[in-house]
């Protein structure tokens, strides 16, 4: 049984005390509010799920934040937009204690940021960020926590994956500009813009038809096989710097080219659609469903473009219903 007394505050102090537990303080403003409390915490007990929530009590979510900035952001590569999600979810759960959070708090949060114009995805980063913290605080700092809240969460509906296909005309007039090298190798590749970029020539293996990328998007290191038009392709490009495409510094400076040639592919043509609403991660996008339509099964595309998930990279792959149906034409 839990004991207590009061204090000359007026306020109550509960006390439990079992074999192969820490003591067990907490202060009440009255007195029944402390024997639910206590006749919950005896039950958890009894059941063998009691968890301490001394640490969780005095932590508060700011500083498990500022923790976890601290510790686990810099060890991914998407630190500096971890970190800004993370500053933005500390300004407003900050000042609750860990103990305190509960699902209904981050559901309200949701449907704000929602009335707010947010996209879904967006909110359920921030969720997963917010989830990640909790997990990290309960499994290796020993934060007192029953359970993650954050999964108890429904996550809003996310935007239908895009379907933009590259036309053939876009494609050469694409083919016919200054970024003609870039294009062709994304969608040859499948490789992300970034690994682009970042490509170096000695990285390029010309007899072995093959392109090492050490690090990408998911932390691991991926070979991607070179196309015949892929290899024709760097064959024509000059040797100039350590990086392929070194002449742009960083993807800011060639999403500004890229926005640049298709204002002025645009206008020369007159066709309303022609190149309207092409994004350049289109073209990977392009690229896996290419390679889909060459025969290559889903785990050999997967082993191109570095998707881990093969959810996600059906929802990148758009099969052009034309294509399908000459093949039906020649099945037996």
């Amino acid at each position: 049984m839990a004991t207590f007394r009061k204090l000359d505050s007026g306020k109550w102090q509960f006390i439990i005390r079992r074999k192969g537990h820490a003591p067990v303080f907490k202060t009440f403003s009255t007195r029944s509010d402390g024997d639910k409390w206590a006749r919950h915490l005896e039950g958890e007990m009894d059941r063998g799920a009691f968890v301490s929530r001394t640490s969780a009590d005095s932590t508060t979510l700011g500083e498990l934040i500022d923790r976890y900035i601290g510790e686990v952001s810099p060890l991914k590569r998407s630190c500096k937009n971890d970190t800004q999600r993370l500053r933005y979810l500390k300004n407003h759960f900050g000042n609750l204690s860990a103990s305190a959070i509960r699902s209904t708090h981050i559901a309200q949060w949701r449907d704000k940021r929602l009335s707010e114009g947010k996209a879904g995805s967006t909110v359920v980063k921030e969720i997963n960020s917010l989830s990640h913290v909790l997990d990290t605080a309960i499994k290796d700092w020993g934060i007192g926590l029953p359970s993650n809240v954050a999964k108890q969460v429904r996550k809003p509906k996310q935007a239908r994956g895009r379907d933009r296909r590259v036309a053939q005309d876009e494609l050469i007039a694409l083919q016919a500009t200054r970024i003609a090298p870039i294009v062709t190798l994304a969608i040859e590749t499948g490789m992300r813009l970034g690994e682009l970029l970042s490509l170096e020539w000695r990285l390029i293996d010309l007899d072995a038809r093959t392109a090492t990328l050490p690090l990408t998007k998911n932390g691991e290191k991926r070979i991607v096989p070179l196309s015949p038009v892929a290899l024709s392709t760097l064959a024509g490009m000059e040797h100039k710097e350590e990086r392929l495409f070194g002449h742009w510094k960083a993807a800011d400076s060639f999403e500004n080219a890229w926005k640049r040639t298709l204002v002025r592919l645009r206008k020369g043509s007159t066709n309303p659609i022609f190149l309207t609403d092409l994004r350049f991660h289109d073209l990977r996008h392009e690229a896996a469903s290419r390679l889909f339509e060459k025969g290559l099964n889903m785990m050999e595309v997967a082993s191109v473009t570095g998707h881990k998930s093969l959810v996600m990279l059906k929802r990148y792959t758009h099969l052009r219903a034309t294509d399908i149906a000459s093949k039906l034409a020649l099945a037996p």
